[in-house]
């Protein structure tokens, strides 16, 4: 039987220098030491890859070492799909400091269970709370007029002005030179537009002789528009653009949400990019941009036939 110490951190800022303090006396002894750091406390214990190697290299009878429970478990949902697993491979889970120092949490008897779900619900409780207690602030930021994340290069007036430059025929780096901006940052805005993706027909000039052909009519297209682009449009998209959102069905996604909207595609290709700001914001305003304009490109054209 041997001890397994386990070490958990929530983001790449933050340090285990508290939990090795407190596992002091057996990292001096060499207890091999598992680690999850930078990992969220929403990912479950059983999804972590530090924790699920520990679990494939712990023997019967081996006692799982933590600082403090909510290194292992803040949620009542992962102690309930974590018990039953410790349970089974005969293991021991002890935490080393505080009133439940002493307790082995994996015991398979009616009072431990419900003190650990106790536990669970209270530690799931105080998380919420600081998300709850961030969002507010992140609110109540933006209510003053603070600006969030890393400036913008580029606003979305002057994102929608630069997609309709080019479009009238203004070179790429001739746009850098007028906004004052690198020539990356205005492929990155007319891309996310879709601006630069031009149907074959339009890039080779008519022959004569040749049959005319004209677009189908503009098909209709089911697209998933993150919610982050959402809250954007609904207040600087125009008024058809605003109508699909109100129309559209929402879709929750765990703290998150999209807007399902069948629309014709030029719709979507409008929303990109009246949104097309975004794709110069902070990083999960572009990973949400990026998203959505993956979709729209990845709508096949229709096929243009004969008139």
């Amino acid at each position: 039987m041997a001890d397994l110490v386990y070490l958990r951190h929530s983001t790449d800022k933050q340090t285990d220098v508290r939990q090795r303090h407190a596992l002091t006396a057996l990292l001096a002894a060499g207890t091999p030491v598992y680690e999850d750091p930078a990992t969220s406390s929403r990912q479950l214990s059983l999804d972590r890859a530090g924790f699920t190697t520990l679990l494939h290299e712990a023997a019967t009878g081996d006692t799982i070492r933590i600082a403090d429970a909510a290194r292992l478990f803040r949620s009542v949902a992962d102690i309930l799909a974590l018990r039953p697993v410790l349970i089974r491979r005969g293991l021991h889970l002890r935490v080393e400091s505080g009133l439940l120092s002493g307790i082995d949490l994996a015991s398979d008897d009616p009072g431990t269970k419900m003190m650990v779900s106790v536990l669970a619900a209270v530690l799931e409780f105080q998380r919420d709370m600081i998300s709850e207690n961030t969002r507010e602030g992140v609110a109540a930021a933006k209510a003053t007029g603070k600006t969030l994340g890393r400036p913008a290069a580029i606003d979305p007036d002057k994102a929608s002005t630069i997609v309709e430059e080019y479009r009238q025929g203004t070179a790429i780096k001739a746009l850098a030179r007028k906004h004052q901006v690198a020539p990356k940052t205005i492929r990155r805005v007319l891309d996310t537009a879709g601006a630069r993706n031009l149907p074959d027909q339009l890039d080779a000039p008519p022959t004569t002789g040749e049959q005319h052909l004209v677009p189908a009519s503009d098909p209709d297209a089911t697209l998933d528009l993150p919610g982050l682009l959402a809250d954007h449009l609904r207040t600087t998209g125009d008024e058809t653009v605003r109508q699909a959102l109100a129309s559209g069905q929402t879709i929750r996604r765990g703290h998150g949400y999209s807007v399902r909207i069948t629309a014709p595609l030029t719709l979507h290709r409008a929303a990109l990019e009246q949104s097309a700001a975004l794709a110069e914001a902070g990083p999960t305003e572009r990973k949400a941009h990026r998203v959505y304009a993956a979709r729209v490109t990845a709508v096949q054209a229709t096929p243009l036939h004969p008139s």
